[in-house]
């Protein structure tokens, strides 16, 4: 008989009602006043058109079985297909995956997208997890998923946790399943396969752009302000080095593994390299300040980016 690995936590939040979801209720309560909208528009808009729950089994590299949760969430088709990032966390639930999806409505909206807004991920811990053993995470997640995401349905990208290699193979699946090449099934997807140029820097480019206004505006100038910044990863890193190439002065960063702090400036190439062939900081001897996530909250500085997870 398999043996069966127990995973926590299990599958019953089924409900959208967590505080997350709260929050993007009460921000919509809040902007309807201002906006012109039928009572019958803002009521249906007050919740997610689908919601789907589904149990990922795979069997993992030790032999033992395992079933994770993954949530997709529907938002609006109002305006065309809805779109939205896939995440990988220990944290993703059905409340936190319906309220992502609403504020992707209220961002493609904005921006006059044809798009309405979606969201998804699994619940696991990817850091723990391998490689292989995430590719049939994907595999078996966007199965679940085909008859219900689709171009002209709901597009699927990267979020937390989630990247270029997940995007090929959530692509390879979807394409293997509809019997032809799909690669407009997701966004993010290598360059190879069709991928967008500056994709994977845009988010964390992006934060960099704001900060640059926001400073005109108030009469600053970016380069030579203290920096610091949690989380280096796809948002992070990209952030933290994009100060650095203009001028900043990043004092400090930090991983889950922890962080390094150097008042003189830190190399920020270097760590990024370390960072991405390691996987993250842990083990980089560079002579600077080791210190933790919650010391970096504690430190002076003119900028701080939190993208911790």
């Amino acid at each position: 008989m398999a043996e069966v690995q127990e995973i926590s936590p299990g599958h019953g939040d089924l409900e959208w009602e967590t505080p997350l979801f709260r929050t993007a209720l009460a921000q919509y309560e809040q902007a309807l006043p201002h906006a012109n909208v039928e009572d019958l528009v803002a009521e249906r808009l007050r919740y997610p058109e689908r919601s789907l729950v589904v149990s990922i089994p795979i069997k993992l590299d030790s032999g033992k079985y395992a079933v994770f949760p993954g949530y997709r969430v529907q938002h609006s088709t109002v305006l065309g297909p809805t779109k939205g990032g896939v995440r990988y966390d220990t944290e993703v639930s059905l409340g936190e995956c319906a309220a992502l999806a609403m504020w992707m409505t209220w961002k493609c909206s904005l921006l006059r997208l044809p798009y309405g807004g979606a969201k998804g991920g699994v619940r696991c811990s990817p850091h723990e997890l391998s490689q292989s053993e995430l590719r049939r995470i994907t595999r078996r997640f966007t199965a679940d998923l085909a008859p219900f995401i689709g171009p002209d349905q709901d597009i699927p990208a990267p979020d937390m946790a989630t990247n270029e290699q997940t995007m090929a193979w959530m692509m390879d699946t979807y394409s293997m399943q509809v019997g032809h090449a799909v690669p407009e099934i997701v966004t993010g997807k290598p360059i190879a396969l069709g991928g967008s140029l500056f994709r994977h820097e845009a988010t964390g480019a992006g934060v960099v752009m704001v900060v640059a206004r926001a400073c005109d505006r108030s009469g600053w100038t970016l380069a030579g302000q203290r920096c610091v910044v949690q989380g280096f990863g796809n948002v992070g890193g990209v952030a933290a080095g994009e100060l650095d190439e203009q001028g900043a002065r990043v004092v400090a960063v930090s991983d889950l593994s922890g962080g390094d702090h150097d008042e003189g400036g830190l190399d920020v190439a270097m760590l990024r390299r370390y960072a991405e062939e390691h996987g993250s900081l842990e083990g980089l001897e560079t002579g600077v300040e080791r210190i933790t996530n919650e010391a970096l909250l504690e430190l002076e500085c003119v900028l701080l980016v939190l993208a911790p997870r």
